[in-house]
Formats: C-alpha cells, sequence, structure tokens
C-alpha cells in the first residue's frame, strides 16, 4: 500500500514509532529495544546526559547514532523559561537544534502549561530550533502551536506514564483534521492495542517510553509496538468500514436458493 514519507521539518524518517531512553532496566536493555522498536528517532532529556564530562559513560554511548536521530528533550522544566534554557543547552552541547519541547504545568498530573509551552515554541523557533512542543489534546492548543512555528504537534493521549491508553479519541481526531503539520501522539500508550489506535485516528507517528521500558519484557514489548504503528498506519490508509447498529450478513443472500 502506496503511503506517503514521515517528514518533519524537511528530515523523513523510516519509521512512525519514536521512543525514549529513560526507565529501561539497563542501558543494554535499552538499545537491545531500539532495535526490537524499528525506530530511527529516541529522545533524550538533557538533564540526563553528562554534558559536562563526555568521557564518563553515558546513556548516549548505547544509541546507535548512525541509524538513530537524536531528539533532546526539557523533561523537567516548569517555566518557559527554564525550557529555554535547557534546549539551548543542549544545542550547544552538540546534541541537536531539534527539541522535543515540555513545559509541566502540575507536579501531580504532569500536564502541559499550554501557555508557557506556546511561548517557549515562539522564542525557540525565532532562535532558529525545530520545535516538537509536548502537549494537551487540546485542538485550539494545538492551532496556536502550528502558529508559534511548531514543526510538529504532539498531544498527549493519557497522563505521561499513565498507560491509560487514548482517552480522548475525537480530540485527536479534530486535531489530525485542522493540523497542517504532523501529528504525534506522545504519553499514555500502554499496550500495542493503544499504539495502533492512535495511528488509526490519523496520527502521523507515535513516540512512547514507559509503555516499553516498564514492560515484564521490553524488548518484547518493543517489537509488538513496531507491528502495532505499521497496522494502525495500514488500517487508516484502507479506510475502516462504517459502524451500524445492527447485523449485515457477510454473504449476500440475494440469489440464495430458497429465495
Amino acid at each position: 500500500m502506496t503511503d506517503t514519507p514521515f517528514v518533519i521539518a524537511g528530515r523523513t524518517f523510516r519509521s512512525r514509532l519514536i521512543v525514549g531512553t529513560g526507565k529501561y532496566p539497563s542501558h543494554q536493555v535499552m538499545r537491545e529495544c531500539h532495535a526490537a522498536s524499528g525506530a530511527d528517532m529516541v529522545t533524550v532529556a538533557v538533564r540526563r546526559v553528562n554534558i559536562s564530562d563526555r568521557s564518563r559513560e553515558s546513556l548516549l554511548d548505547y544509541v546507535d547514532t548512525e541509524r538513530i536521530f537524536i531528539l533532546p528533550n526539557t523533561a523537567g522544566c516548569y517555566t518557559a523559561d527554564e525550557a529555554i534554557r535547557t534546549a539551548r543547552l543542549g544545542r550547544e552541547a552538540g546534541l541537536s537544534n531539534w527539541v522535543k519541547l515540555e513545559v509541566i504545568g502540575d507536579e501531580r498530573t504532569l500536564f502541559p502549561d499550554n501557555e508557557a509551552l506556546i511561548e517557549a515554541t515562539r522564542i525557540l523557533v525565532s532562535e532558529g530550533f525545530v520545535v516538537l512542543p509536548y502537549t494537551n489534546d487540546d485542538p485550539v492548543a494545538c492551532r496556536k502551536l502550528e502558529d508559534a512555528g511548531a514543526s510538529a504537534v504532539m498531544p498527549l493521549g493519557a497522563p505521561i506514564g499513565s498507560g491509560l491508553g487514548i482517552q480522548n479519541a475525537n480530540n485527536l481526531r479534530i486535531i489530525r483534521e485542522f493540523a497542517k503539520v504532523p501529528v504525534i501522539v506522545d504519553a499514555g500508550v500502554g499496550t500495542a492495542s493503544d499504539a495502533a489506535l492512535a495511528m488509526e485516528l490519523g496520527a502521523d507517528g507515535v513516540l512512547m517510553n514507559t509503555a516499553i521500558a516498564g514492560a515484564q519484557s521490553p524488548v518484547q514489548m518493543a517489537e509488538a509496538m513496531r507491528h502495532a504503528v505499521v497496522a494502525g498506519r495500514q488500517a487508516f490508509l484502507a479506510g475502516r468500514i462504517p459502524r451500524k447498529m445492527y447485523a449485515t450478513a457477510s454473504s449476500p443472500v440475494e440469489g440464495m436458493v430458497g429465495r
């Protein structure tokens, strides 16, 4: 089945699955999960990388940077200023001028602060960053982020690490309908069916970390997510049948003997 390439800010990615680098039992397991997932972009928290002394062992030593693109993120930032400084630090350290922008507004739910997020997006875009903001599943916020120059919008499916799956499918449909940039569902995925549903709703990609890293068998779950994203994308392109209240016979009854 023909499909359009997955392109963000002019860069083409083979996989529509983006994975993280946190919470794995070990760096070696993380590396095996990256390979099993087929992902060619992984997100790395700038604050988890030892930027001052690159001679010491780092999780980056276990990322195949010949094949995988590093997407720095501003995890743990609670103000626009803090997120902007962290993004700048990642770029100055040579990680990338791309950033998964996170500005958290509530410590318990880890929901984004959309007002601060839009402000930080506008400033970082003006400084030459490729900004991929993590936001609520709010169509208005996504539109404002796109207007601020975001290269993609990344609405949550459910709270970070919750594993609840897609909680508001209709909002994601609306976001996809009106967005002119890629839509990547970020956060809340718990298992393969959640990833498939996100893609069936029209998402261009899915980003996850805990669903893989926290699974009983992380490598096996990484492979499952790889297949789920592909299956969900193909189902979206194929077009599902309409939902009906009553049954429709699988075999036509017209022309049957006795009728």
